[in-house]
C-alpha cells in the first residue's frame, strides 16, 4: 500500500552522480516495521521511470514509533528528478507516514573490495602429512598474489592417501590447524578449509576459518551429510555461524550443503555477505540437460545474494559473484585462482533491485516454515 510520495528535481548537469537520502516519519500500530516498511528511490528522466523497480533505501531504524531510514545511493548520469515513496506491505490496522525527507549531493561510499581466491588441487598416491605440505605451498601462492582469503577443498587431508578415517579426524584446534595458521601468518592471508574433526568421541565433517594471523576464528560443521558419511560414523551439524571479520560477514558452507537452499539463504538471513564452499564435488558445467554443480553453485549465490567461493575435487574450483556470474574459475588446471570483489555493491535486478535488500522484506516464512 502506498502511502505517500515526496519527489525532488534533479538537474543532473548540476549535481554529482551520489546522494545521500534520508527520511523519517512516524508510525502506529505496525507489527513489524523492518518487515512491513520500506523507502523506494526511483530515478526519472523527465516524468518517466529509468528503473520501475527503484531502489531500496536501507532501514528502518526504529525508536519511541518514530523510524528513520539513511543510505548513500548513485544516480544515472541523465537522471531529472527522483520520486521517493514511503511503502508499507500487509500494515494490518497500523500507519506510517513521513516527518521529513531530506536529499543531498554525496561522495560516493566506501567501496570494501576484497581479493577472493580458490584453490584447486587433487592430491594423488599422497599422506596426510604430504597433503599438508601441498595445501601450504597454495597458501604460500595466494600470499605472493597478495590475496585478502583463499578457499581451500574439503577433508585436505584425505585425497590421494590410504588413510583411515582414524587417522585423519583430530580435533580442532589441532596439528592441521597449527600448520595452517603458521601458513596464513606467514602469508598474512585469510584460509578456510575442511578438515575431519574429531571432538570426545564424535566425528564431524567441519570447516575452519583462520584469520590472517594465524588465530582459529571459527568452525562450522556440516549440517547435511550424505549416505557415505552417517554410514562411516559423521554427525551432523546444527547450525550456521556467520563470523564477524574485518573483511566482512562470512558465513561456511560444506559441499552437500550446497544441494540445499536453506543452507545458503538460513547464512545470509543471519547477514553473511559472502559464503565459502569446501567441497569434494562436483561442479561439472551442465550436460545432458542436467543441472549440474556449476550452475547449483551460481543459483545458490543468486539465492542468497551474496558471492560463493567453492574449492573442489572434481570439477572446476569457482568464485561466484552475488548476481550469479563466474568471475573466477580453475578450468582444469592446478593452482589459486581470484578475483577481486566489493562487498558493498549493490547492483540491482532488472524489475526487482537489489536482491539482497529485498529479499528478506519480500519472503513469507510462516508460508513455507515447514
Amino acid at each position: 500500500r502506498l502511502v505517500s510520495d515526496w519527489s525532488s528535481d534533479v538537474c543532473s548537469s548540476d549535481l554529482g552522480r551520489w546522494w545521500n537520502v534520508q527520511a523519517e516519519g512516524v508510525l502506529d500500530g505496525i507489527e513489524h516495521p523492518p518487515l512491513s516498511l520500506r523507502v523506494r528511490i526511483t530515478w526519472l528522466k523527465g516524468t518517466e521511470p529509468m528503473d520501475a523497480s527503484g531502489v531500496l533505501v536501507r532501514g528502518p531504524e526504529v525508536e519511541r514509533g518514530v523510524f528513520r531510514f539513511h543510505d548513500t545511493l548513485p544516480a544515472p548520469a541523465d537522471a531529472t528528478a527522483a520520486r521517493i515513496a514511503l511503502e508499507t506491505m500487509l500494515p494490518g490496522k497500523g500507519a506510517a507516514a513521513w516527518s521529513e525527507v531530506r536529499i543531498k549531493r554525496s561522495n560516493p561510499p566506501v567501496s570494501r573490495r576484497i581479493k577472493v581466491g580458490t584453490v584447486y588441487l587433487r592430491p594423488r598416491q599422497s599422506t596426510p602429512d604430504r597433503n599438508l605440505d601441498l595445501w601450504c605451498e597454495q597458501i604460500d601462492a595466494a600470499g605472493r598474489l597478495g590475496l585478502d582469503i583463499v578457499c581451500l577443498s574439503e577433508a585436505i587431508r584425505a585425497p590421494g592417501t590410504t588413510a583411515s578415517l582414524q587417522e585423519l579426524a583430530e580435533p580442532i584446534p589441532g596439528p592441521s590447524t597449527e600448520r595452517l595458521a603458521e601458513a596464513a601468518k606467514r602469508n598474512r592471508v585469510w584460509v578456510v578449509a575442511g578438515l575431519y574433526e574429531k571432538s570426545g568421541e564424535t566425528l564431524y565433517n567441519t570447516a575452519v576459518l583462520m584469520q590472517r594471523t594465524g588465530r582459529l576464528v571459527g568452525t562450522y560443521r556440516k549440517v547435511h551429510l550424505p549416505r557415505e558419511e552417517w554410514q562411516r560414523g559423521f554427525t551432523p551439524g546444527s547450525s550456521f555461524p556467520v563470523f564477524d571479520t574485518e573483511l566482512g560477514r562470512i558465513g561456511l558452507m560444506v559441499c552437500y550443503d550446497y544441494f540445499y537452499p536453506e543452507a545458503a539463504i538460513s547464512l545470509a538471513n543471519h547477514g553473511a555477505e559472502i559464503l565459502f564452499a569446501p567441497t569434494w564435488g562436483t561442479t561439472f558445467a551442465d550436460a545432458e540437460g542436467r543441472v549440474e554443480g556449476r550452475t547449483v553453485f551460481r543459483v545458490r549465490a543468486r539465492d542468497a545474494g551474496v558471492p560463493v567461493v567453492t574449492s573442489v575435487y572434481d570439477g572446476d574450483s569457482l568464485v561466484i559473484d552475488a548476481m550469479g556470474r563466474v568471475k573466477a574459475s580453475s578450468e582444469g588446471a592446478t593452482g589459486v585462482f581470484w578475483t577481486e570483489l566489493d562487498l558493498a555493491a549493490r547492483e540491482p535486478l532488472e524489475w526487482v533491485g537489489h536482491w539482497r535488500s529485498i529479499r528478506p522484506r519480500d519472503r513469507q516464512p510462516e508460508a513455507y516454515a515447514r
